[in-house]
């Protein structure tokens, strides 16, 4: 097929874009941490604490990434994103190398995850940024849904290397081949020519930086339910997989909902970008899609609804990311980004705290808190639909 008849929303118009395979693969590969440190972390502490202690070193964390990412998204729009990159990444290795070396000491452990989350490099956000300067406008709707359904692979190869290493090496070994991979993919992002060139617009500096756009702060407030409805997933599959006698089932049916997010994202890069105004429906479908896990059928049954479920989490965030870029004020982009990021990351933590104890509970309460939380979302980011 000839370029002409690539249709621009397409992921295969986005792929052809120089650059971007590139740029693609070194945020993936700086990225996967994110996924591999948080069972990397707890099977390294679960060695020296009790299992509630170590639950506190993820925790630290994902506190730190929440914490640092609008901090450096803000320090990225002033100065650019490459020098941002590799010093936080090496900031982040810091931390990784305090808890790997440390002895399982409880203090270096705390302090080492915190630092490695509060450093974790703000590839996320730098990349949404970039896309209007990587394709052409057309495409930009699907650079979005394609990285982000792209993103959900790293959500199942994540906790698989993490295990991988530690069999291997050990958990002090995972936690620093973590490091590693983040220092390799914020360096081959970093030196891109189009990544050291790029400068957010010119623009007045405001304290509350884009949270002082209404609509931008509906969409955050919005997508902590979103994060919370997507916390809620791990903990309650967990304990369904315990109720059916197959622990192990717990991550092959977390693996279908990522499947699920791939299909759903690469299947809405061929459709027309929507815009804001789309919002309400993809939001209703992600809330719909949901609940019939609350059945807790038997596991064939259960791993096509999960499937399901995830269909519709890539387009939402797609349609919340154009909405955000819309509302975000002059200069204020990559933090924008990062704010949208921290918030599904609260709103994770907050929904796999809230599902554990009402799992224990019974069972029907853990799942149905997901459709519930993801349907207050629904309003919460109402405002954010127009343009």
């Amino acid at each position: 097929m000839s370029a002409e008849l690539i249709p621009p929303n397409s992921a295969r118009a986005v792929l052809r874009a120089p650059q971007v395979p590139l740029l693609l693969a070194a945020s993936q590969v700086g990225r996967l941490p994110v996924a591999a440190s948080p069972i990397a972390l707890l099977l390294f502490a679960r060695q020296h604490v009790s299992l509630g202690v170590a639950g506190l070193v993820v925790a630290f964390y994902t506190a730190g990434m929440a914490a640092g990412a609008p901090v450096l998204a803000r320090a990225v729009n002033r100065h650019g994103q490459s020098a941002v990159l590799n010093a936080s990444a090496l900031f982040s290795a810091v931390g990784f190398a305090v808890v790997a070396l440390g002895g399982g000491r409880l203090i270096p452990t705390l302090a080492g995850a915190a630092v490695a989350g509060l450093g974790t490099p703000p590839l996320e956000a730098c990349l949404r940024a970039l896309w209007p300067t990587l394709v052409p406008a057309p495409s930009v709707p699907a650079a979005y849904a394609l990285e982000i359904a792209v993103h959900e692979l790293t959500f199942v190869v994540g906790p698989l290397v993490a295990v991988a290493v530690v069999a291997l090496a050990g958990t002090s070994a995972a936690l620093l081949v973590a490091a590693l991979l983040q220092l390799a993919g914020a360096a081959v992002f970093a030196a891109n020519s189009r990544v050291r060139q790029w400068r957010d617009d010119p623009a007045p500096r405001h304290w509350a930086g884009p949270l002082r756009s209404p609509r931008l702060v509906s969409l955050v407030l919005g997508v902590v339910g979103v994060g919370a409805s997507i916390g809620v997933l791990p903990v309650v599959v967990t304990a369904y997989a315990e109720t059916v006698g197959n622990r192990s089932l717990a991550g092959w049916l977390l693996a279908a909902q990522a499947a699920g997010g791939l299909i759903g994202g690469l299947c809405y890069t061929r459709l027309s970008p929507g815009g804001p105004a789309r919002l309400p429906l993809v939001a209703v479908a992600f809330s719909a899609g949901l609940a019939p896990l609350a059945l807790a059928p038997a596991p064939p049954v259960m791993a096509l609804l999960i499937v399901v479920a995830g269909l519709s989490l890539p387009p939402l965030l797609t349609v919340v990311f154009l909405a955000a870029d819309r509302h975000a004020p002059a200069g204020t982009s990559v933090e924008a980004f990062a704010w949208i990021i921290t918030a599904f990351a609260v709103g994770s933590a907050a929904g796999s705290a809230a599902a554990g104890a009402l799992a224990t509970v019974d069972l029907t309460y853990g799942f149905l808190l997901a459709p519930i939380v993801a349907a207050a979302a629904v309003l919460v980011m109402l405002p954010g639909r127009v343009s």
